[in-house]
This record gives structure tokens, C-alpha cells and sequence, in this order.
């Protein structure tokens, strides 16, 4: 290794040190950290290192333009300016359109937001550059039609989970509101019954039960309640809702701009802008902030969009969870009842069955589906604690959160003596065996 000390945390040192290591026995490698615990900067420390070694150049694809202006940001204060061409930050849309005409080889490619990889734009990556080493980042490696990803990486790398992290104080503790079971706006989610192409809600049938003006004063109650003077992201289901909320919330005093795919960018950047230096308190959006949007002082994370996605719920509830100076705590309003489907973002997740295809959904989802909910795991106040009055309950608080971590790290058993034995996926044979350890 090159740089053993690049400002890279304790952890991300050694997600690095695993990652060159699994590099030397497979050319294909994902890695998997929680929303908020710095991939981005993780990322940029092992594309030096790598040039390092090689005088070819490295792409690193994202999904958005946002994410390649910030990629860019972060790279370039490792050393790698744009100018100097050894580095380039793509957009798959671009490189779609432009591949062809590339007149350079990448020696490495790395995808940003890996979990979008399965799409044909960035599966011809793989088909136009065999010989390239690649590296997926992701904090979710989960479909929601449960295809697993080993047709084109060989292995995944996972770091510590979210409630190790929130433990040792690298992501920020929270307090976690939803509705309750029994509430109207619970039945109305639970009479969703279409299905969009990828699996996931209809947005017209939710646009059509979920956005009304009921429903949206709800929302705007929720945030005063609980989250009165804060600042915060708001996810909705549509441009319309995501409209209409801000038009709810500005109506009451409280400064809230609606974002989406419509927002030309100009517009967006300056938006963007004023809510990072605080000039804007709420971002109301759709589909836009889900990924990649790095604002650590956001202090709560209002759900008004269902979904079945696991990996939707983590990365909307993520934004919330990145640690600042300022900020005790995040409190997370989850108007949609998601919790009750996922579990709370501490609950934790076999993303090696997902990556590899061998869970299909989880169990929380089906359970929801055939009614027959339970909840390992779930963190509650106790009942008298419960607020009974509206639709409304506190699920836990984060000083309670807080609490259970300890009471669980104190209670866990002793680790394995032995390397457990797992399922492991051949890419190169196609064969399957079974693993001990590395």
C-alpha cells in the first residue's frame, strides 16, 4: 500500500486493505457501507492508490449529473484534477451515447451506486471492456426482483452494519416517528395494489390515493410536531405531491421548495445551495436526493412515498443519519409506515444472500404482504409511553436507541472460534461450493 495514511477513517482503511486484497484473486469486486460512512471518499483513496500502479485511466461512472459534480469535488482533493485526464467522472447517460467514440482503454471502472449495474448501459461496460478491473459501491446490493449480482461481480466486500456505526458514533443516533397500524392512512397504503414496471408501488395509483389535501396537512402536522424549526428532506411520490407539499408547508410559514427531474439544473444548484447554508429549511423531492446527496446537518427525514425497495427505504433514511457537529440527533417522520415492512434502519440485513440472489425480497415484506407481520429485531417504547392520542406513535427515541446498542453489544454472544462456512458463486465456472472464511 501506498498510502497507509490518507485522512481515510479506521474503517475505510481497512475496507481498502480488503479490497486490494480480494483484487488479487478476482478482477470483479463490490463494496458494500451504509449511506453517510464516506464511500465517496473511500472511493477516491483507492483510485490513487491504483494509479499508482498503472498508467492507464480510470473512469468512474455514476448514475446523475449531481453525482459526478461531486465526485469530481471529492477526487480532486486527493490530488486527481480533471484537467490532467488520468481520472475521468462519467455519467452513464454520456458514456451511453459517447462510449463508442472513446478512443482509451480504462485499466479500471468504477460504478458508483452499483446497484443500478444490472441495467444494459452498464452491463456493455463489462461486454466493451473485458480485460478492466471493476469495482461496485453501494450501500444497498439488493434488487427489488431479487437478482443477485454475480454475473458481474466475482465477490462482495461488506463493511461494519448501521447499528455498529451509529455504536461508535460515525453515524448519528435518531428518534423515529410512524403512523400507526390502526390509522387511516395505513389502510389507505395498504389498499395499494398495482405494481410499476420495476416491481415497486404504481406511482399513478399512489399519486391518486395518497395525494390529497388530508393527507398533506397530516404531513405538514407531522413536521411541526416533531420536528418544529428543523431542517429536513422530504420524499414524495410525484411532482405533483412533491408540489403540492411544498405549497402546504410555505402556506404555514415554514420555507419548503419542491426539487424533481423537471427543475432545470441551474435552478436545482442554486436550491440546493440555499438549504445547504441554511437560507432553505425543507428540500420536498422525488427520486432525487435518494442517493448520493451528502448534506450531514440535515436533522430530519420526512417518508411520504411507499415503497417496497429495501433499498429505497435505507437510502432515504441514510441522508439523515451522516454525523454533525451541530446535530444530537436525526428524527425520522415516517408518515408511509415503512418501518413496519424493513424493519428500523438498525435492523440488519444478509446483503451476501441478496448480492448473490439467494433472497428474494425479505421477510418483512412478505409477511406484510400475507398479513401475518412480525418484527425481529424492532426497537419500542413501552406502552404507556405510547402516545394514543392521534395517528401518530414514537417508535423509539435515540436515547433509547442508544440503550438497546449497549444492552445488545453487552448481551452478544462470544464470536465464532471457527470460520462459519458460506455459499460462494463461481462467476469464472459457474459452479457453486461452499466457503470457510477468505
Amino acid at each position: 500500500m501506498y498510502y497507509t495514511t490518507d485522512n481515510l477513517r479506521d474503517y475505510q482503511q481497512e475496507m481498502k486493505l480488503r479490497l486490494f486484497k480480494e483484487w488479487e484473486f478476482h478482477q470483479s469486486v463490490m463494496v458494500q457501507m451504509p449511506t453517510g460512512t464516506g464511500k465517496t471518499h473511500l472511493l477516491a483513496a483507492i483510485v490513487r492508490e491504483f494509479l499508482h500502479g498503472s498508467h492507464a485511466p480510470v473512469w468512474i461512472v455514476a448514475h446523475r449529473r449531481e453525482l459526478v459534480d461531486q465526485i469530481e469535488e471529492t477526487v480532486s482533493r486527493y490530488g486527481m484534477r480533471k484537467e490532467d485526464g488520468r481520472v475521468r467522472v462519467l455519467s452513464i447517460q454520456w458514456l451511453s451515447r459517447n462510449g463508442q467514440t472513446m478512443d482509451e482503454t480504462p485499466a479500471l471502472i468504477v460504478i458508483d451506486e452499483a446497484h443500478h449495474a444490472l441495467a444494459e448501459t452498464y452491463r456493455a461496460l463489462w461486454k466493451r471492456y473485458p480485460e478492466a478491473r471493476k469495482l461496485g459501491m453501494t450501500a444497498t446490493p439488493y434488487r427489488l426482483n431479487g437478482r443477485g449480482f454475480t454475473d458481474l461481480f466475482d465477490s462482495l466486500i461488506t463493511s461494519w452494519t448501521v447499528e455498529t456505526f451509529i455504536g461508535k458514533g460515525w453515524l448519528s443516533p435518531f428518534d423515529y416517528v410512524s403512523i400507526r397500524a390502526d390509522s387511516r392512512e395505513q389502510r389507505l397504503i395498504d389498499s395499494l395494489k398495482k405494481r410499476g414496471a420495476d416491481g415497486d408501488y404504481q406511482v399513478k395509483e399512489m399519486n391518486a390515493v395518497l395525494n390529497r389535501e388530508t393527507t398533506i396537512k397530516g404531513l405538514y402536522e407531522s413536521v411541526e410536531r416533531y420536528a418544529h424549526g428543523k431542517k429536513g428532506i422530504v420524499y414524495a411520490i410525484s411532482i405533483a405531491h412533491a408540489r403540492r407539499i411544498a405549497a402546504c408547508y410555505n402556506a404555514h410559514g415554514l420555507d419548503a421548495v419542491a426539487i424533481d427531474s423537471r427543475t432545470p439544473a441551474s435552478e436545482r444548484k442554486k436550491l440546493v445551495d440555499d438549504f445547504r447554508q441554511g437560507r432553505m429549511k425543507v428540500l420536498v423531492n422525488v427520486d432525487i436526493f435518494s442517493e448520493g446527496f451528502d448534506c450531514p446537518d440535515v436533522e430530519f427525514v420526512q417518508l411520504a412515498r411507499p415503497t417496497l425497495s429495501l433499498a429505497k427505504y435505507l437510502q432515504q433514511v441514510g441522508r439523515g443519519l451522516r454525523r454533525s457537529g451541530e446535530k444530537e440527533s436525526c428524527i425520522l417522520i415516517d408518515n408511509v409506515g415503512l418501518y413496519r415492512i424493513f424493519g428500523l434502519p438498525v435492523r440488519n440485513h444478509d446483503w451476501t444472500a441478496m448480492f448473490e440472489g439467494r433472497m428474494i425480497g425479505n421477510a418483512l415484506s412478505r409477511a406484510r404482504t400475507e398479513g401475518r407481520l412480525s418484527l425481529p429485531g424492532i426497537l419500542s417504547l413501552p406502552e404507556d409511553e405510547k402516545q394514543r392520542e392521534d395517528e401518530l406513535e414514537v417508535v423509539i427515541t435515540h436515547d433509547r436507541l442508544m440503550e438497546s446498542l449497549i444492552d445488545r453489544k453487552d448481551c452478544s454472544p462470544e464470536k465464532e472460534t471457527q470460520p462459519v462456512l458460506k455459499s460462494y458463486y463461481d462467476r469464472q465456472s459457474g459452479l457453486w461450493g461452499l466457503r470457510r472464511g477468505e
